[in-house]
């Protein structure tokens, strides 16, 4: 039985068959107050190549009318598992209608549900990607059947009605919209209840374009739209110019909704974002930057995966990467972006996600094969978004950016409306740079692993260069993962630098192409040997880095001191990369953060650094020194919160990262201060959201229970609250907290769609739950994880079920038990591939972490 599964080959056969016109859907959600079910009518238009059988997609609690053309036929007979069997299909034309009851959710997966504890109003949102608009109505759910789409919804008086289309004045409580273009079915949305809107217009190219933004009312004082209108305008000016293609929808809304899964969804014309994005407490720059990458990676899209789709899902990578690329891309060369330093941000954040993705057991090519909906469910993963954009940056710098951008503008021009392959974008790069892309495709997207570079130059008596070359490895690959070590073509740049007055400068700069296992760099020849030789200076390519000794001594001692962020970000990323790797010691790490990141400018770089710094002494530090490195940084970080300027973006990093790790009778007797009021420095606000991030400390550490985390949720009553209480009770170190928290997520009953914890409130118990300093009890649960997953993922919906597979898979257990513990578990339950995948990444990070930890305690012998 097919299950909700679709594999690659049905869905190709059924794009053979099957050309698709037109569906007309009715959706009745005039009882979204009181939830359950609601009614669904889907009248379809479609033609077959050839006389015979079919089937549609449809997930429902009930179906009660299906006619054929003008047949009807028995739900009893021809509906099961997700799909309605399509006996008789005519030659030419064919006309399908259904009837069903759908579901509401509390899982973010079809159409969700949510009730708003400050106004009790009901607020719904679909999200379909990958197979979720089968949950509201009958589709032919593959992205390359596309069709119009045209929606009428009957909703409660005083609700409001958003799709793809624009909104029209409603006739009583009905809104009919007008068709779409031919787009995805899983880019159709609709979002429905008595949102909050402020609304704009962009202008270029003798149009105007609507924008609008919504958010619920309970946020509503707290969206700063004129800020987002800004960035949306900037991505409009900037994306029409680059790809020269006029924006394909009629308006283009933001709305910001609640317990979303993901960032955001590129629904056409009608983006979904989390609502986390409207910030109700101060936040730093870094955060705001974050959401304009997201903003801009959405608008991306409405070209780059809306107006021309994706053949399969295998190309998924592309459709993602492309949309960061550009995101980036616009931010950083935007003429008055806030963010030109977004490549920073990229190399500190995104490609760090790469690096560790592409080292687990799981890693595989950017163009992975997707054999069915279950592979792809759990592949929007860091190759397929971070590997991917840093391919499309060095192919970028392979091609140059303007060729790039004249054969993407071909690329929109040709196939505007339609599916395609990469081989539809590149054979369009290649008509405009004149250059070969099959081999640079080959070795880059059709291969798994990492590239390590490394520089070897020989220097003569009077410190003068005497040659100079680029060494490149391909490691072996993690084992499990398939495939060979490639070496791979990299476009990088050599950064010379030099310290000048304290600070180390770029003197000079080679760009060149690297291939093979050594490439000769004759220009640096006769040069003096400068202070550093940075490789990939810049970050054009994707491949670990590594200095020679003379440069790591300097770096060492002045990684602060770069004038620039680009390149302290690089040797921090490289830094980390050694840590998680072995080859630098935890204690080692916390040193060389300490000794740096006082002088470090970009915002971003330091609240990395800092999630870094507690992840290693959590993961990677010798247990029997983990005490002492903590409590080292833990003084660290109250120091800086101390010496930071009142008020400043770095005070505020500073103060989260102290709440994080407060661990002494002083420290938590602050943190109880600041939350109380009788404690204070200069220039922070104790704002709501640091006001939960005190107290989860202070329960985490059995300094606050239940009667403090209910008199804070008394003050912040709302849906923001509820999660932070429901992580604060979780996060107790008592067993009946423990069990609590466990039985809410794993227990009998915690799955229902009515009762159970829906999908935000669900992450934040599991979150609260696993606390670092809290492992002897933890411990139990290792083997009650193992005695559930398998019935959870089988029961539960994905995005429910994999926050449970990896959540609470026993990361914190590092031991040798662990992976036995694993390893049996594999081999007596036979998990499917996609539950199999997560565990054995788990699996693969408790390994590491067993090596680092190993590493250290040598470190801290031989010291």
């Amino acid at each position: 039985m097919p299950g909700t599964n679709l594999t690659r080959g049905e869905a190709r056969e059924r794009a053979r068959l099957l050309t698709v016109d037109s569906y007309e859907i009715e959706l009745d959600l005039r009882g979204a107050q009181e939830g359950g079910t609601y009614s669904s009518r889907t009248l379809v238009r479609f033609d077959a190549a050839e006389a015979g059988a079919g089937f549609i997609d449809l997930v429902a609690p009930a179906v009660h009318e299906i006619t054929l053309n003008g047949v009807p036929l028995d739900p009893d007979e021809v509906f099961a598992d997700s799909r309605i069997a399509l006996p008789g299909l005519a030659e030419g034309r064919n006309e399908l209608l259904v009837v069903a009851d759908c579901a509401y959710t509390n899982t973010g997966e079809g159409l969700h549900r949510f009730v708003d504890p400050v106004d009790q109003q009901a607020y719904l949102y679909t999200q379909f990607e990958v197979p979720d608009a089968r949950r509201v109505f009958a589709s032919f759910e593959q992205p390359d059947l596309k069709a119009t789409f045209q929606f009428t919804v009957r909703a409660p008086e005083g609700w409001t009605v958003i799709s793809n289309s624009p909104t029209p004045e409603p006739d009583g409580d009905t809104w009919r919209f007008e068709a779409t273009p031919r787009i995805s079915s899983y880019i159709t949305a609709l979002i429905v209840g008595p949102y909050h809107s402020v609304h704009s217009t962009w202008e270029g190219g003798g149009r105007t374009v609507p924008l609008g933004i919504y958010c619920r009312p309970s946020l509503a004082e707290h969206l700063d739209a004129e800020a987002l209108f800004e960035v949306t305008r900037q991505g409009f000016d900037w994306f029409q110019e680059k790809f020269d293609y006029p924006y394909p929808f009629a308006k283009y809304d933001q709305l910001f909704v609640p317990e979303f899964n993901a960032g955001a969804m590129e629904n056409a014309g009608a983006v979904t974002i989390r609502d986390q994005y409207v910030f109700r407490s101060k936040v730093t720059d870094a955060a705001y930057e974050t959401r304009a990458e997201t903003v801009l990676h959405e608008l991306a899209h409405m070209w780059f995966g809306d107006l021309v789709t994706m053949e399969w899902w295998n190309d998924l990578w592309l459709n993602e990467s492309f949309a960061t690329y550009t995101s980036i891309a616009c931010q950083a060369h935007a003429p008055g972006s806030r963010w030109p330093h977004a490549w920073t941000s990229f190399a500190n954040q995104m490609k760090t996600w790469a690096y560790r993705q592409d080292q687990l057991p799981s890693t595989h090519p950017i163009m992975a094969e997707i054999r069915d909906l279950d592979d792809v469910l759990v592949n929007f993963d860091g190759i397929t978004y971070a590997k991917g954009a840093s391919v499309l940056k060095q192919l970028v710098a392979y091609v140059g950016m303007d060729e790039f951008f004249r054969g993407v503008q071909t690329y929109f021009k040709r196939h505007e409306w339609g599916n395609t392959r990469l081989s539809d974008l590149l054979t369009a790069l290649e008509e405009t740079s004149g250059r070969d892309l099959a081999a640079w495709s080959k070795a880059w997207l059709e291969t798994a692993g990492i590239n390590i570079l490394r520089p070897e130059l020989a220097v003569d008596a009077d410190g003068n260069i005497t040659s100079f070359a680029v060494r490149q490895e391909a490691p072996a690959l993690p084992a499990g993962a398939t495939g060979e070590p490639t070496l791979r073509p990299h476009r990088i740049a050599v950064g010379l630098y030099e310290l000048r007055d304290g600070k180390l400068v770029r003197t000079d700069r080679v760009e060149l192409d690297v291939d093979g296992d050594l490439t000769e760099v004759p220009e640096l020849a006769g040069r003096p040997r400068p202070a550093v030789v940075l490789l990939n200076d810049d970050d054009l390519s994707y491949a670990k880095v590594r200095l020679d000794a003379e440069s790591l001594a300097a770096v060492t001692r002045h990684l602060g001191d770069f004038t620039e962020s680009l390149p302290r970000a690089l040797c921090w990323a490289s830094a980390w990369d050694m840590t998680r790797d072995g080859e630098l010691a935890a204690r080692d790490y916390l040193g060389l953060v300490l000794s740096g990141i006082t002088k470090e400018s970009d915002i971003g770089v330091v609240q990395s650094l800092q999630r870094q710094v507690k992840l290693a002494l959590d993961l990677y530090a010798d247990p029997e020194w983990r005490e002492t490195g903590l409590t080292r940084w833990s003084d660290a970080t109250l120091e800086q919160l101390r010496a930071a300027a009142p008020g400043s973006d770095h005070q505020l990093a500073w103060a989260r990262a102290f709440a994080s790790t407060a661990r002494t009778e002083t420290q938590l007797n602050l943190l109880a201060g600041l939350l109380d009021g009788t404690e204070t420095v200069e220039g922070l606000s104790v704002d709501t959201e640091l006001r939960w991030a005190l107290l989860q400390r202070l329960a985490a550490t059995g300094r606050a229970g239940e009667k403090e985390i209910a008199a804070e949720l008394e003050r912040d009553a709302t849906s923001a609250g509820e999660r932070h209480a429901a992580m604060a009770r979780a996060a107790r170190p008592t067993e009946e907290a423990k069990a609590e928290a466990w039985a809410s997520v794993v227990g009998s009953g915690a799955g229902d769609a009515e009762t159970g914890l829906p999908n935000a409130v669900q992450e934040a118990v599991i979150g609260g739950f696993l606390q670092t300093d809290q492992r002897e009890l933890l411990a139990p649960y290792s083997e009650r994880y193992f005695e559930a997953v398998k019935d959870i993922w089988e029961t539960r919906s994905h995005e429910m079920a994999q926050q449970i597979a990896v959540g609470l898979y026993p990361t914190l257990q590092v031991s040798q038990q662990t992976l036995d513990a694993t390893d049996a578990w594999l081999e007596r339950a036979q998990p499917g591939a996609a539950l199999r995948r997560l565990v054995t990444e788990s699996r693969a990070g408790v390994e590491r972490a067993l090596r680092a930890q190993r590493a250290d305690a040598e470190a801290g012998a031989g010291s």
